[in-house]
């Protein structure tokens, strides 16, 4: 390879390394090509970048970038997974992938510029999808509002209800007052 084309290389991995939220580091050694297609394919599906580089390129790439903590792992056959918007998806895919083909290995990420291990990428697929969550927070949104209005149209019910008591207590007291 061209000096040239290395340069080209290690400069578009930078600014993407730059953009990512997510980047997982993976070993993909004895994955066969029909086997890393379908994984390419299915990350692509997420908006996820996969890219296998050679270790010093990918070491140089990750200089002055938030990637740099991942340096001392760039060992061996290494791949990463670049995510610039959901980190949960390419953790699901990931983890999944990683459960179905068991040559596929997870060894770490940066999640918003902080190393996570395997534990904590694995933490990461369990979480719900984010449209799951946006769900979730919009029904806390809705709920309170809601639980407030029940209560507060609860206080002239409850004063109905005492004075509908009153009454009946008075009249029935009257026929026992007249006899």
């Amino acid at each position: 390879m061209k000096l040239e084309d290395k340069k080209r290389i290690v400069e578009d991995l930078t600014e993407r390394f730059a953009k990512a939220n997510l980047v997982i580091l993976t070993d993909y050694k004895g994955l066969n090509v029909p086997t890393m297609s379908d994984l390419r394919r299915k990350l692509k599906q997420a908006g996820v970048d996969y890219k296998v580089v050679k270790n010093t390129m990918m070491v140089r790439a990750s200089e002055n970038t938030p990637i740099a903590v991942l340096q001392s792992q760039f060992q061996g056959p290494s791949a990463v997974a670049i995510s610039y918007q959901d980190p949960v998806a390419p953790a699901k895919i990931l983890t999944k992938f990683a459960e179905d083909s068991k040559r596929l290995q997870i060894r770490s990420g940066v999640l918003n510029g902080k190393l996570i291990d395997l534990a904590g990428v694995k933490a990461l697929a369990a979480l719900p999808a984010r449209e799951v969550l946006l769900g979730q927070l919009l029904s806390v949104m809705v709920g309170v509002p809601t639980s407030f209005v029940r209560v507060l149209a609860g206080v002239p019910r409850s004063l109905l209800n005492v004075l509908n008591a009153v009454k009946e207590q008075k009249a029935s007291a009257e026929p026992q007052a007249a006899a």
